[in-house]
């Protein structure tokens, strides 16, 4: 069908993040100076979800097939969190169609849902909620109104609903919306977006629908990138350093182009491959390339470690209010705590993988990927062609956790398939993923505090960090806002304390770090959040009464409230426990979700054992509560990993870890009982996938405090 040209509304709920937010950065900056100006943008980006970024009319939405099908382009990727399903539920309530009749298919960079932002940040549903009911409502108005045509009635005349088009006076009078998509001339766009549903009509919104995706995975019909294949396509192998840092400065094909099954070799600009006709055989091929490497200075942990250790008053303030520094001045009454953090991998099922075809009339690739358009601009920049040239299909992902934002591997295809003249398949071993990926980066906090009349006065916290998102950004976006917000996620107050200040300081680091899920809020909620419980001792007051005490009366405060004492409640807080077991609380605000947890554990012969998570989550307006649950749980089961197991060491340079044999999880035998609760509050969605893995860390360690008397203040928790 075609439709006018129009603009579309999307609601606003952020900085796109890009040259609009340094934009607006700078703008602060000038008017109201640089200090004043960061903390302004640090507020904002602590408080703002992401923004929805795809504008586009319905048509490129969706596509009615003549048996009434309907399917729904996608521009969020699926990596098993289920976004497929909870877009569906959206699409279809307002389209006004049985859920049995809507499909959703993955969107390519040239279907036209342009979606700068990737998939990321917990941002895939609270983005695109208003803008998908608001085209979806369009269309099915587009429907209703192209029926009213075909029978010569007034719009106002006829109805839609499960499929149809009805006329109000005679309901035997029907016509399928594929009867009519199929028939031709022209499709009138209302000029004004259409009413949505008030929320007591929904249908499908709120329901626990069974996931789209869930036969294609089970029957094995689901394609990742790892298993894409196409006739004639070659596999390639790159060469990679001996050590983190080091940049090839010589290479030469040597005798690998005579090695067996060997279809070309690639040597040019510091890089160098080669493609054969199985994975393998271009993996012994590279052997046999003649190389050499820079040398760099070696570095271990202890430089990392060194480096990343706050130095007082040097951070960026991001949150000021009161006068900290002045309330902290008596020593008698300071209370003072650090703690650390390590690098950890994103560790997901999958390694990167990419299947890249480079022909004269196109560029075509499959790679499993959360941000299309960043791989599309990427290979267009490497292949010297227009961006319109390059179609990028993203794949189902096994996990991505932030990893698969940048996907090198997707260049590294693209380089082999244009030398080899056929489509070329890269993917990554899992050692070159551990040795030479990006990992999250370490923390070091410290905090400081004191008390007046069993509450807190003032409180400050430092902290130091390897970058997230700046390391992604152009230089000119550090320089604006001092800080890296996503490194800072979770380490601001969000009690009401007289006086509080955070700031955070970039550490340079001889290792790349990125973007992890929930960012800096695993870590950083770990450090805020038990020294909260410290203070409480401090205080001699009940950690989640000591909460409670410092809540204001704010929307978010009675929303936070709320959680704490509905995870009381079900968790049993104070109640009597088994023998040898305690509990401890923690509790986090992000994307506008706010989350509280209570950790049951007990201590046996060193080993710390969690036996139960209790969650109270508040994600606002719930699409699928069985998804938002399984969300809750595979948040705090990576966390918790996290919490007691995960640490990457680095020796000469190389991280010490090469396999999961090296880098122990979280197994389904360790894994707790894990009890969800869903508070919901409001009209619209919150961020999802990563708001649960902020309390995760601090629960466990105060609940061991609160068993043995002993506080761990470093990850992964170590009882010994």
């Amino acid at each position: 069908m075609r439709s006018e040209k129009r603009r579309w509304r999307i609601s606003r709920r952020g900085f796109l993040i890009g040259f609009g937010l340094l934009g607006s950065g700078l703008a602060i900056g000038l008017t109201v100076g640089v200090r004043e100006g960061r903390l302004a943008l640090a507020r904002y980006l602590d408080d703002s979800t992401a923004p929805g970024t795809v504008k586009a009319p319905p048509n490129l939405w969706f596509e009615i097939l003549p048996d009434s099908t309907v399917k729904l382009y996608s521009p969020k990727v699926e990596m098993g969190q289920g976004v497929h399903t909870a877009l569906a539920q959206i699409a279809a309530e307002e389209l006004e169609i049985e859920w049995k009749d809507i499909k959703v298919v993955q969107a390519s960079t040239v279907r036209g849902l342009n979606d700068p932002f990737g998939t990321g940040g917990s941002s895939s549903i609270n983005s695109l909620f208003d803008p998908l009911r608001e085209v979806a409502a369009t269309l099915r108005e587009m429907i209703r109104i192209k029926a009213a045509d075909l029978w010569s009635l007034s719009p106002e005349l006829v109805v839609a609903t499960n499929g149809y088009v009805f006329q109000r006076n005679d309901f035997t009078e029907k016509l399928s919306y594929g009867e009519i998509a199929v028939t031709a001339g022209e499709w009138e766009v209302p000029e004004v977006i259409p009413t949505l549903k008030p929320r007591r009509e929904y249908r499908y919104i709120g329901k626990s629908l069974p996931r789209v995706d869930s036969l294609s995975k089970l029957t094995g019909v689901a394609t990742y990138g790892y298993d894409k294949y196409i006739d004639g396509m070659g596999y390639g192998v790159v060469a990679r350093p001996k050590e983190l840092g080091s940049e090839l400065e010589y290479a030469s094909p040597g005798r690998a182009i005579e090695q067996p099954g060997v279809i070309t070799v690639l040597v040019e600009d510091g890089f160098a491959g080669v493609v054969a006709t199985s994975r393998k055989e271009a993996t012994e091929a590279l052997k046999h390339l003649e190389l050499r490497w820079s040398v760099v200075e070696s570095f271990g942990t202890e430089d990392i470690e060194r480096v990343t250790t706050v130095q007082d008053g040097r951070g960026v303030l991001i949150q000021r209010h009161g006068r900290t520094r002045a309330n902290l001045q008596n020593k008698d009454q300071l209370i003072s705590a650090e703690y650390r953090s390590p690098p950890a991998y994103h560790a997901h099922l999958e390694p990167q993988a990419a299947l890249v075809d480079v022909r004269s009339d196109g560029v075509q690739a499959w790679v499993s990927t959360q941000s299309p358009e960043l791989v599309q601009k990427e290979l267009a920049s490497i292949l010297k062609r227009k961006r319109s040239d390059v179609e990028v299909m993203p794949t189902y992902l096994g996990g991505g956790f932030g990893r698969k934002l940048n996907v090198e591997v997707a260049g590294e295809a693209a380089r082999l398939s244009q030398a080899a003249g056929r489509p070329v398949h890269v993917g990554w071993t899992r050692e070159e993923d551990f040795l030479f990926g990006s990992f999250r980066p370490p923390t070091h906090s410290v905090l400081r505090g004191s008390l007046k009349g069993g509450r807190v006065e003032a409180i400050e916290h430092q902290l130091a960090s390897g970058d997230v998102s700046l390391a992604d950004l152009p230089a000119v976006a550090g320089a604006v806002m001092g800080a890296d917000f996503a490194a800072w996620k979770g380490a601001t107050i969000q009690y009401a304390v007289p006086h509080r200040r955070v700031t955070q300081q970039r550490v340079s680091l001889p290792i790349k770090t990125t973007w992890w899920r929930g960012l800096g809020l695993l870590a950083n909620t770990f450090a805020v959040e038990s020294f909260f419980d410290e203070l409480a001792i401090n205080a001699g007051v009940d950690p989640l009464e000591f909460r409670m005490n410092h809540l204001s009366g704010d929307e978010e405060a009675l929303r936070l409230r709320k959680v704490l004492e509905t995870a009381a409640e079900h968790a049993d807080w104070g109640g009597p426990l088994p023998t040898g077991r305690a509990q401890g609380i923690a509790c986090c605000t992000n994307v506008r979700t706010v989350v509280a947890q209570i950790a049951e554990v007990s201590v046996e012969n060193n080993v710390i054992y969690v036996h139960r998570v209790t969650a109270a989550v508040d994600p606002g307006l719930v699409i699928n509560p069985d998804g938002a649950i399984a969300q809750t749980q595979g948040s705090i089961v990576m966390a918790l990993s996290s919490t007691l197991k995960e640490n990457v060491s680095f020796s000469n340079s190389l991280p010490r870890a090469r396999n999961f044999d090296q880098y122990p999880l979280l197994t389904l035998r360790e894994t707790p009982e894990i009890d969800v609760v869903l508070v919901e509050s409001g009209e619209e969605p919150f961020g999802m996938g990563e708001p649960p893995m902020g309390p995760v860390a601090a629960a466990v360690a105060n609940a061991v405090f609160a068993l043995t008397g002993k506080r761990i203040r470093r990850m992964p928790l170590d009882f010994s």
